[in-house]
C-alpha cells in the first residue's frame, strides 16, 4: 500500500529543489497510509503498560463526555425548580451542542500542527473549566455558560482520542481499541440517567458536573505522564504562515453559519412555527454564510477548513455518508423509543430506560466485537456493509411496533439494530487512519466528528417535526374537537387525562402510529447509510508482507545496478 521508492543508483543525484519536489509529491500522491511502517513505529514507540494506562485515560475522558448529554435529563426538573427557568431547558442541551459544532473543525487543524498530548489536554482542561462553572452556577444563565464552554473542550476530546490511539496502536489491532473506545458512550447512555436521579435525589444536581473532575484529573495525569509528546510530520513554517493555515476566513464564515443552522432548527416547530419569519430568516443566513464559506474553500485549496482534496477522496466521502446515515438513525431511536415505552405501554421514566438497554448494552458489546471482527479479517468496509443491512432490518421492525406488542419483539429488535450499529459505528472512524496520509488523518478524523454531530442535531429536528405533526394530524382524526397541540405539550405521560376510557384505545393507535412514523425517517437514513460503504475501497488493515516473486524482483533491479552503471561509464568513454 505504501509506495515504491526509487532506487538512488539508477538516479542522478537530485538537488534540494528535486528533493523537496519528490517529498512534496509523495505526499500529495499517497491516498493510504503505509500500513507496515506505520505499525512498526507505532509498537516502537508504545509498550504494552503504556498502552493501557493511554487507553484507561482516554475511556475515562470519552466516558465523562458522553456522560455530559445523558446525566442531565433527570436533573432538569430540579434545576428549573431552583433557577425558576423553564423557559430556558432547550439551552441546557443546545448551547453545549452549538459550540462542539462550531469549534470541532478548528481542533482538526490543532492536531494537524500541535504534538496531540497538548492539544487534548488543553481541551480535556476546558471541558472541565465548564464543567466546574455549571457545577457552581447560581443563575440559570451562568449553568449556560458553563455548558457553552464544555462544549468547546468536548470538541477536542472525541477526535483527540481517535488520534492518540492511531499515533500509539498498531492499525492492525487499532479497531479493538476504537470499539472499546466507542463503547464508553453506551455505558455513559446506561449509567447517565440512574447518576443523575441518584445525585439528584440523595445529594445536589450539582454532582452531575462535579463528577467530571475526578474523572478528568485521572485522566490528565496519565496522559500527562504516559503519552509521549509527538506531532504529526509537517513542515515548519513561520508565524504568519502558520496562521494562514487555520483558514480564519473560513471559520468566520463556518462558525456563525452553523449556529445559524442550529438555531432554526432549535426554534423550527417548538418555539415557532417552521413558517415564521425568525426562522426563515436563521435557514436563510444559513445559507449565504455557507455558500460563502464553500467558496472559500476553493480559493483557501491546501490550507481550507475541509480541504477539497480530502473531500475527494470517495473513502472520506463515504464514511461521511455512512456515518450521518447511521447516526441519524440510532439518535432518532435513542430519543423517541423511551416515549414509546411511556406513552404506549404506561411505563415510568425509569422503567422506560431499563427497558432501552437492550439498544444501549448491545451498542457496548457489538462495538467491541466489531472491533475485533475488523482486526481479525484486516478489513472494516465488509463491516460497514454488514452494519447496515443489520442495523435496516433492525430499524424496520421497530416500525412496525402496535400498541399490544410485547416483551419478545421490542427486546429482540433493539438487539437486531444494536447488533448493526455496533459492527460500525467505530469501524468508520478507521476510514480517517488509512484512507489519506498521516499529515491529513486529524482534519479527516475531525470532518466524521464534526458531519456526524451535526447530524445527530439535525435529524432530531427532523424527527420532532415529523412526530408532533402526524401526532396532531392523527388525533384530529379521532375527533375535530380534540385540543391537538394542548395534548402534545402535555407529554408522554400526561395525555391520556384528556381522553376518556371509550377514546384512550383511539388515542393511543394515534400516538403509536405518530411514533411509528418517526420511526420511518431513521428506516430510511440506516438503508441509505448503504451507499457510503459500496462506494469505498477495501483497504487492508493488516501490515504488508512480502511475496516471494517481490524479494526476488528487488533483488534483480538490485543486481542490475553496478551494470547499468558501468555500461553508462563505458559509452561515455
Amino acid at each position: 500500500m505504501g509506495l515504491e521508492q526509487p532506487h538512488s543508483q539508477a538516479q542522478p543525484s537530485p538537488t534540494e529543489e528535486n528533493k523537496a519536489a519528490i517529498a512534496d509529491d509523495t505526499v500529495s500522491a499517497s491516498d493510504t497510509t503505509t500500513v507496515g511502517e506505520d505499525d512498526a513505529s507505532t509498537e516502537k514507540k508504545s509498550p504494552l503498560w503504556r498502552l493501557i494506562a493511554v487507553t484507561i485515560a482516554l475511556c475515562a475522558a470519552m466516558f465523562c463526555m458522553s456522560l455530559d448529554g445523558t446525566i442531565l435529563a433527570t436533573a432538569i426538573p430540579k434545576i428549573t425548580t431552583e433557577f425558576g427557568s423553564l423557559d430556558d431547558v432547550a439551552w441546557y442541551g443546545s448551547s453545549y451542542l452549538f459550540t462542539t459544532c462550531a469549534v470541532q473543525l478548528m481542533f482538526g487543524k490543532f492536531y494537524t500542527f500541535y504534538p496531540a498530548k497538548w492539544v487534548f489536554l488543553s481541551g480535556l482542561f476546558i471541558f472541565e473549566l465548564g464543567s466546574l462553572i455549571c457545577g457552581v452556577a447560581p443563575t440559570s444563565t451562568a449553568l449556560i455558560v458553563g455548558r457553552s464552554v464544555a462544549g468547546l473542550g468536548a470538541a477536542g476530546i472525541f477526535s483527540g482520542a481517535i488520534i492518540i490511539i492511531a499515533s500509539t496502536v498498531p492499525l492492525r489491532i487499532r479497531p479493538i481499541y476504537t470499539g472499546i473506545l466507542s463503547s464508553m458512550h453506551g455505558v455513559a447512555c446506561v449509567a447517565g440517567p440512574i447518576l443523575g436521579g441518584a445525585f439528584t435525589d440523595h445529594v445536589t444536581w450539582r454532582w452531575c458536573f462535579y463528577i467530571n473532575l475526578p474523572f478528568g484529573g485521572i485522566t490528565a495525569l496519565f496522559i500527562f505522564f504516559f503519552l509521549p509528546a509527538t506531532a504529526m510530520p509537517v513542515k515548519k513554517l513561520g508565524w504568519r504562515e502558520h496562521v494562514k493555515q487555520f483558514d480564519l476566513p473560513g471559520t468566520f464564515f463556518l462558525v456563525p453559519a452553523v449556529i445559524s443552522l442550529l438555531l432554526a432548527l432549535q426554534w423550527g416547530g417548538s418555539a415557532y412555527p417552521w413558517s415564521n419569519g425568525r426562522v426563515v430568516a436563521l435557514f436563510v443566513v444559513f445559507g449565504a454564510l455557507f455558500s460563502v464559506f464553500l467558496g472559500i474553500q476553493m480559493w483557501q485549496k491546501d490550507r481550507a477548513t475541509i480541504p477539497i482534496r480530502i473531500m475527494k477522496n470517495r473513502n472520506i466521502w463515504g464514511g461521511v455518508w455512512y456515518g450521518v446515515c447511521l447516526v441519524a438513525a440510532l439518535f432518532l431511536f435513542t430519543y423517541y423509543l423511551p416515549i414509546w415505552f411511556q406513552a404506549i405501554k404506561g411505563m415510568s421514566a425509569t422503567q422506560s430506560g431499563i427497558d432501552n438497554l437492550p439498544t444501549l448494552v448491545g451498542l457496548v458489546v457489538f462495538s467491541i466485537i466489531g472491533g475485533g471482527l475488523a482486526s481479525a479479517i484486516g478489513y472494516y468496509t465488509p463491516l460497514l456493509i454488514v452494519s447496515s443491512v443489520v442495523t435496516s432490518i433492525g430499524a424496520g421492525m421497530l416500525s412496525t411496533l402496535k400498541v399490544d406488542s410485547t416483551i419478545g419483539y421490542w427486546f429482540g429488535y433493539q438487539v437486531l439494530l444494536s447488533a448493526g450499529a455496533g459492527l460500525g459505528a467505530q469501524n468508520v472512524i478507521l476510514v480517517a487512519q488509512v484512507a489519506v496520509p498521516p499529515t491529513e488523518m486529524a482534519m479527516a478524523t475531525s470532518i466524521l466528528a464534526f458531519t456526524q454531530t451535526l447530524s445527530s442535531a439535525v435529524f432530531l429536528s427532523v424527527g420532532q417535526s415529523v412526530f408532533q405533526n402526524r401526532l396532531i394530524a392523527n388525533l384530529q382524526s379521532i375527533s375535530p374537537d380534540i385540543d391537538a397541540p394542548l395534548v402534545v405539550h402535555s407529554g408522554a405521560m400526561g395525555f391520556r387525562q384528556h381522553f376518556s376510557a371509550a377514546q384512550l384505545p383511539l388515542a393511543l393507535h394515534a400516538y403509536n402510529q405518530a411514533l411509528v412514523q418517526t420511526f420511518f425517517v431513521a428506516v430510511a437514513t440506516s438503508a441509505l447509510s448503504i451507499v457510503g460503504p459500496i462506494f469505498m475501497e477495501w483497504l487492508s488493515l493488516k501490515p504488508e508482507k512480502k511475496t516471494k516473486d517481490k524479494d526476488e524482483d528487488e533483488e534483480s533491479q538490485a543486481s542490475e545496478m553496478p551494470r547499468i552503471r558501468t555500461e553508462a561509464t563505458s559509452s561515455d568513454r
